[in-house]
């Protein structure tokens, strides 16, 4: 039809991806998006379409148009999970193209930082991490470690950070590692002061926000403050009393400052603990149970469950012996 009325065949529409192509080289983003668009809607090319999917999503994001780069962002997330590759490695290396461009979406999106843990949490997204960019664990540590909402794949990843750690060491991922891995606090202390240092090194974790005179770097005080909360919790669970000067070490606070944290965490929380002002300690309810007693516990279910299992695999070999 657009042939008949318009002359408008094959060539013409390649040009238009061109003229689109040359329009994004010379800075005319907007433009580029546009054509883009109708080239798309005209193509039946799905390799070209999905070249100009692309060249449209780097459009947005150089416009900082982050809802609709997200938009686009998920059109190619599911074309590449549904496209017939001509190797499973080039499928892979799409999803690892695709993660890098999403960084600059997730961490400029209002909700970037639970899209984050979506996209790189799903199994074939997270195998292609581990195979081929385990730098990009550090992206989805720190969502994991900021995000408010404590999730349950935050298991699951711990012992995907446990698999890495001897492939691939990052201060982000060593620390979850020290905390709730090797249980080693002072380790996790120092590996927090690094943990700044890479968030106000990277150029997506420390972006700046200028307020008035003043720089701040928000992900950074998020970061640091989410970190010495993992910290209090897991050793919670190891001791019911904790001396105050020894936690504002562990917390890398000073004792008035550590004080004061803690209290607001227990007000905030609702966390079973009090502060033991003449002996300067904190002790936590006799109703929180702690590692030890949790691995009791365990122990005790697993020698009924196992006591019940040999029971019936006993009556199955009796029944067969009879028959």
């Amino acid at each position: 039809m657009l042939n008949d009325r318009y002359q408008i065949g094959p060539a013409q529409i390649e040009a238009l991806y061109q003229y689109a192509k040359f329009q994004f080289e010379c800075g005319n983003y907007s433009g580029a998006a546009d054509y883009l668009y109708q080239y798309r809607a005209l193509c039946t090319n799905s390799e070209r379409s999905l070249s100009a999917l692309w060249g449209k999503l780097a459009a947005e994001i150089l416009m900082q148009n982050w809802d609709i780069a997200l938009e686009e962002l998920n059109r190619l997330k599911e074309i590449i999970d549904s496209k017939n590759f001509a190797s499973p490695l080039n499928q892979v290396q799409s999803r690892i193209w695709l993660m890098h461009w999403s960084l600059f979406i997730f961490f400029n999106h209002d909700n970037g930082r639970t899209q984050i843990i979506d996209l790189f949490n799903q199994d074939k997204y997270l195998n292609a991490i581990q195979t081929s960019a385990p730098h990009l664990l550090r992206y989805l540590a720190t969502a994991f470690i900021v995000n408010k909402r404590r999730r349950p794949q935050f298991k699951d990843f711990i012992k995907v950070i446990q698999q890495e750690q001897h492939s691939y060491k990052n201060p982000i991922t060593e620390f979850l590692a020290c905390v709730y891995v090797n249980y080693d606090f002072d380790g996790a202390q120092k590996k927090m002061r690094e943990c700044e240092e890479v968030i106000l090194n990277d150029p997506f974790l420390g972006k700046r926000v200028e307020e008035s005179n003043f720089s701040t770097v928000p992900l950074r005080d998020e970061f640091l403050e989410n970190a010495r909360l993992f910290i209090f919790e897991t050793y919670c669970r190891i001791h019911q009393r904790i001396d105050m000067g020894v936690l504002a070490e562990k917390l890398n606070l000073n004792y008035e400052e550590a004080e004061r944290w803690i209290v607001n965490l227990i007000r905030s929380s609702k966390l079973d603990a009090k502060i033991d002002s003449e002996t300067g300690a904190v002790i936590m309810e006799p109703n929180h149970l702690n590692v030890y007693e949790q691995l009791i516990d365990h122990t005790k279910a697993l020698n009924g469950r196992t006591y019940k299992l040999v029971s019936q695999l006993l009556e199955h070999a009796q029944a067969q012996t009879t028959r």
